[in-house]
C-alpha cells in the first residue's frame, strides 16, 4: 500500500482568514461588553488579550493580502 499525500490546496486560505478576523472582532466587541462588570484584575486580562488579539488579526490580514497576491485576486 503506497501513502500518497494530500495535496496543499489553498484556495479557500483567504475565506478561512477573513472568517477568523470577524471571529476575533466578534470576541473584541464581546469582551466590551464584559468590561462593564469585571474587577480591576479582570479588565486587566481582557485589555490584554484583546491587544494579543489585535496583533492577531493585523497578521491575519497580512496574511490574507499575501495569500490574495499568491492567488492573483
Amino acid at each position: 500500500m503506497t501513502h500518497r499525500s494530500n495535496p496543499d490546496n489553498r484556495s479557500d486560505n483567504v475565506g478561512k482568514l477573513q472568517e477568523k478576523v470577524t471571529n476575533t472582532i466578534e470576541n473584541i466587541e464581546a469582551s466590551h461588553d464584559s468590561l462593564k462588570f469585571a474587577t480591576d484584575e479582570e479588565k486587566k486580562n481582557i485589555e490584554d488579550k484583546n491587544k494579543r488579539r489585535n496583533q492577531s488579526i493585523n497578521a491575519m490580514r497580512e496574511e490574507i493580502k499575501d495569500e490574495a497576491r499568491n492567488q492573483k485576486y
